[in-house]
């Protein structure tokens, strides 16, 4: 076996620079050591001295102890625990929890644990108080509801399950994402930003634009015999007209059912077959990547099969996506198929909107299970314009100048509450991307983050994996050796074992040295080389991530599936910058809008922890008995009582929402997955625990 033996004092003059260009600070004092073992032997920490200047800067090189006094007001003395301060360091994997920083708690909506105890208790304790003060306050409404602001039946045991909220108020879901925002003085502010799947295309919609834009289609659609109750499908990629066709739909009381534009076109076929549309809007093609996908031809197909299954459908309105393919080269069926361009902006820029009850239907988003035909989850309109607009306002930690990117497609349900409906409630500047995170290199999404200054960054944990394996400078740090704020040794060295090597694959040729070699340092610690296997090499092809500044991200969010404390911290240190805290929210097509999630500045974080639930949600835990399980536990996640974003039914089976949801545990809405709370009240999901949904949330 080969070993090499490093002191640290002859790599300081070697990170020096880096450190002081990294942190703007003085001139280090060179006589001391920079690298320093702790007791354990296990990890690194940096030790140095600042000239004149170490009261100031000091904690650019520590971690917090968390049983110290707390940084700030948010931040609770968890004994057992160890801390990093959000802002002053990486977090490691000897981290238990991240801290809010007392700036960060300073200026956010809930800047306390105390503050999110008082509201939440509040929001359990009178629900009705809680939502109604919110609803009455923040959103218009036509005509007010009842004095019952809810009513319902979780437990199958005495009677048919029912969840109504708000029932007899009058409201628009569009005319307050537009209307509203515009009548506060909105009008001018950038409603979407689109970037092309290809770099150098762009477009911009400001809220007055997007509104005339919905009410050409809005009026389209009337003229072609669409009216309230109706449903429209929709077969979009992730154009500005996939948001403005929801809210076109919403605004005349049609029920639109998005269907993610990847699907096949024997699943588009059950949807039209369910659903029944007096309409279908797709475009000739869209670019993923490289790849060209023709989504009419797809259409066609599934037309054709519904058709023959008895439901046919008389218009089918493309859009001309010119960048993927022209409209000559497009398949076209005289009689049904229409041209977006030719059509709809000839229609008024003005549309009446359709009033419609707080229990009147929104929208169908079909899910799939692993058997039968797909389920059509039905959200109605005002109890989930409360919910999503308000969880997207709070978890989120919203301000009026952020600019929002959530990378899910409007197929999914977060592309429904936390693209469209949720932001632009809460007038909010959005992001669409049309194309590949990856393309044309795995830069593309930092890239986009510093082009249009992207202050909140939501996405998928499979993504954050995926652009992890793709690399950068620090990507492999967390697993060697940890330096208290920087992480350079891993950098220095495998740059310096790079300098050793011969031939073309320099990469491959290190990982291959790797396995045979160990570092000894000169306490005698070991670090074996091999554990290097998994990260990429630090060479400027990988510095995908750190090439861009990414100084504009204040919150990083994450949805889809539990995210792994690795890439949890990853996506902190190296996304985030160790700077911007994560909102790990679980939520579910069902549910509408976030469950349980933690709300930046408030809780400590724990990597891989959805933490405490959202206002007004009583998350139990049960085993299979259905007795609820107090404490440190594990079992199946289950809700009791209602939330005003909860959908109502399954579209035309009433029976398998009971049955699916409701009965395995009476009294309770079963979530379908596993969860884990620890001694400090943490949540923790552990996956599906049945087969109810195959097809969750996806982004």
């Amino acid at each position: 076996m080969k070993s090499i033996s490093i002191s640290p004092r002859p790599i300081f003059p070697l990170i020096l620079p880096q450190l002081e260009h990294r942190y703007k600070i003085s001139r280090l004092n060179h006589r001391l050591p920079l690298l320093h073992l702790d007791g354990a032997g296990r990890s690194l920490l940096l030790m140095a001295s600042l000239n004149n200047h170490s009261h100031n800067h000091s904690h650019h090189f520590r971690h917090a102890d968390s049983t110290a006094s707390p940084p700030s007001p948010a931040v609770a003395k968890i004994s057992h625990l160890k801390a990093v301060v959000l802002g002053d360091a990486p977090a490691s994997e000897e981290d238990d929890v991240v801290l809010p920083s007392h700036d960060f708690s300073r200026q956010a909506l809930v800047p306390s644990q105390q503050k999110y105890l008082e509201m939440y208790k509040a929001s359990i304790e009178n629900p009705a108080g809680f939502w109604s003060g919110i609803a009455s306050s923040e959103f218009y409404w036509k005509q007010r509801w009842g004095d019952q602001v809810y009513s319902e039946n979780l437990d199958v045991r005495r009677g048919n399950i029912k969840i109504e909220w708000f029932k007899g108020g009058i409201t628009n879901v569009c005319y307050n994402c537009l209307d509203r925002n515009i009548d506060a003085g909105l009008a001018d502010k950038i409603a979407l930003y689109w970037e092309s799947n290809e770099p150098g295309f762009d477009a911009t919609l400001t809220y007055s634009q997007l509104l005339q834009r919905v009410c050409q289609l809005a009026n389209y659609l009337k003229s072609v015999g669409v009216r309230k109750g109706d449903a429209v499908v929709v077969y979009l990629p992730m154009l500005m007209e996939l948001p403005i066709t929801m809210l076109a739909c919403a605004r005349i009381g049609a029920v639109h059912s998005v269907v993610f534009a990847g699907f096949s076109s024997e699943s588009l076929a059950q949807r039209i077959v369910d659903c029944k549309p007096k309409v279908v809007i797709t475009c000739n093609a869209v670019k993923r990547g490289p790849k060209t996908v023709f989504l009419k031809d797809i259409v066609d197909a599934a037309l054709i099969d519904s058709a023959n299954k008895g439901i046919s459908v008389d218009v089918c309105l493309t859009y001309e996506n010119q960048l993927a393919l022209k409209r000559e080269k497009t398949k076209w069926k005289e009689g049904r198929d229409i041209w977006w361009e030719d059509v709809v902006p000839k229609y008024p820029t003005s549309c009446d909107v359709e009033w419609v009850d707080a229990e009147d239907p929104l929208f169908l988003l079909y899910t799939s299970g692993s058997t039968g035909k797909p389920k059509g989850v039905l959200h109605t309109t005002g109890g989930y314009m409360v919910y999503t607009a308000t969880t997207f306002k709070y978890a989120f930690d919203y301000k009026d100048s952020d600019v929002y990117w959530c990378t899910a497609d409007c197929g999914w349900i977060t592309g429904h509450s936390y693209v469209t409906y949720g932001p632009m409630l809460n007038g909010a500047t959005v992001l669409l991307y049309e194309g590949a995170p990856s393309y044309p290199d795995p830069g593309r999404c930092w890239d986009i983050v510093d082009k249009y200054k992207v202050t909140i960054f939501y996405t998928a944990p499979t993504l954050v994996r995926s652009l992890m394996r793709d690399g950068d400078e620090a990507s492999y740090f967390s697993n060697l050796v940890y330096l208290g704020s920087n992480l350079l040794l891993s950098s220095i060295f495998i740059q310096y074992c790079c300098l050793k090597l011969s031939g073309s694959n320099k990469e491959r040729n290190l990982f291959e040295f790797c396995k045979h070699s160990v570092i000894f340092f000169d306490s005698g610690m070991k670090v074996y080389l091999h554990d290097l296997r998994d990260y990429p090499l630090a060479c400027k092809d990988h510095l995908y991530v750190t090439r861009y500044s990414r100084k504009s991200l204040r919150v990083l969010g994450s949805v889809g599936e539990p995210i792994n404390p690795s890439a949890w911290r990853w996506f902190f240190n190296v996304v985030g910058g160790s700077r911007c805290p994560i909102s790990d929210t679980w939520w579910q097509t069902e549910t509408g809008g976030f469950m349980i999630t933690p709300l930046p500045g408030a809780w400590p974080q724990k990597p891989g922890s959805a933490t405490f639930p959202f206002f007004g949600v009583q998350p139990v835990i049960v085993d299979e008995k259905g007795v609820e399980l107090d404490g440190e536990c594990s079992g199946y996640l289950c809700v009791k009582s209602s939330w005003p974003g909860a959908f109502r039914t399954l579209y035309g089976d009433h029976e398998r929402y009971e049955t699916t949801y409701f009965k395995p545990f009476p009294g309770y809405y079963f979530t379908g997955d596993g969860c884990s709370r620890d001694k400090d009240g943490y949540h923790w999901l552990t996956g599906r625990v049945d087969d109810v949904i195959n097809v969750r949330y996806s982004i």
